[in-house]
């Protein structure tokens, strides 16, 4: 995919004020911890991770989505009137229907013009939203549209907690109950316009992505029978190597798509998993660690507020600055990888 006129008008966030850290919650699996020998310091130690966010208990996924859609649109340098659509792109939503887009088009204040509709595809949501609007967007449909995304962690985690601390739980269940300790919570937004509208210098060049779900079991979730909240099954370490060569197969092709070099890319963001996904994924594919900007060990794996969350702090913190090339890579389970090109 290629875009010619399509800008990053703006980008928005919204972060739970209190944290919790990984020995907290090791903590609470001390049961389970003293009778399989395992110690305290394990998760940050694997996964890199200090800490992570969660919602307060009764917060909706259109909560932290409009959150961030306030920030997006206040820092936007047009009106809402002029947002032709708004994408909500996350794994959680407020319920089956309808559509949590709709929750967040009322409480926004967005136009009756301006269609309402979600887009899920686990981590990959945002991108993939970015590039749906972003279509749209170059074929002159609408003049600008919203993407936003609430995730909410918590109770994920805490029902995961819960069924780790049921009687008979061994090595392997905590293996695969892994990754879900790592998750987090968070809200992002981000509009994009045409660039007859917009003020912002933020292109958004194109993109390209590949599919391989042949492993689409490695990682999946739903909600547990008797259960207050999801549950997910995990194979960490195959979703590993399988995520990595999807991405090693689509760097090259997402390179030649928008005639870059791999030396020409100023900035890498990431789709926030874990350190060590992110070693092997930067060593795999030949980059500069320099290049990066790295959140997980703060904000832990996001879902697909990850990659725009990273993005907005690393421009926000001036890493990202006027002029550079930055390549937004994004690995979801399913398996999906997409990656769009950015000239800030």
């Amino acid at each position: 995919m290629r875009f010619e006129s399509v800008h990053i008008e703006s980008l928005g966030l919204a972060l739970p004020p209190e944290a919790t850290t990984s020995d907290a919650l090791e903590e609470r699996l001390a049961p389970l911890y003293d009778r399989l020998g395992v110690s305290v310091g394990r998760l940050e130690l694997m996964s890199g991770i200090r800490e992570r966010r969660f919602w307060p208990a009764g917060t909706r996924p259109s909560d932290a989505s409009v959150l961030a859609g306030e920030d997006a649109l206040a820092r936007a340098g047009i009106s809402r009137d002029r947002i032709g659509c708004v994408v909500h792109s996350a794994v959680c939503r407020d319920f089956m229907e309808p559509a949590t887009a709709s929750v967040v088009h009322a409480r926004l204040g967005l136009p009756p013009t301006a269609e309402a509709f979600d887009l899920s595809n686990a981590c990959l949501g945002f991108a993939n939203a970015m590039a749906l609007v972003a279509g749209r967007i170059e074929r002159g449909e609408i003049a600008a549209g919203l993407v936003v995304s609430g995730e909410d962690g918590g109770p994920l985690v805490e029902e995961t907690v819960r069924a780790l601390l049921a009687e008979g739980v061994g090595r392997a269940e905590l293996k695969r109950a892994y990754a879900s300790l790592t998750i987090g919570s968070g809200g992002a937004a981000a509009v994009l316009c045409h660039s007859s509208v917009a003020t912002s210098s933020h292109r958004l060049v194109g993109g390209l992505s590949r599919a391989a779900t042949q492993h689409h079991e490695l990682c999946s979730g739903d909600r547990a029978d008797g259960a207050s909240g999801p549950l997910m099954d995990t194979d960490s370490e195959a979703l590993l190597h399988a995520g990595n060569a999807l991405a090693k197969e689509t760097w090259p092709a997402f390179l030649e798509e928008l005639g870059w070099s791999a030396d020409a890319v100023d900035r890498i963001v990431t789709h926030q998993v874990g350190v060590a996904h992110k070693r092997l994924l930067f060593e795999t594919l030949d980059l500069d660690h320099d290049r990066d900007f790295t959140t997980v060990e703060t904000l832990g794996n996001v879902g697909s507020v990850s990659l725009p969350a990273t993005l907005t702090l690393a421009a926000r913190d001036g890493f990202i600055a006027p002029g550079h090339r930055v390549a937004m890579q994004g690995i979801g389970s399913g398996l999906h990888c997409l990656m769009l090109g950015l000239e800030w």
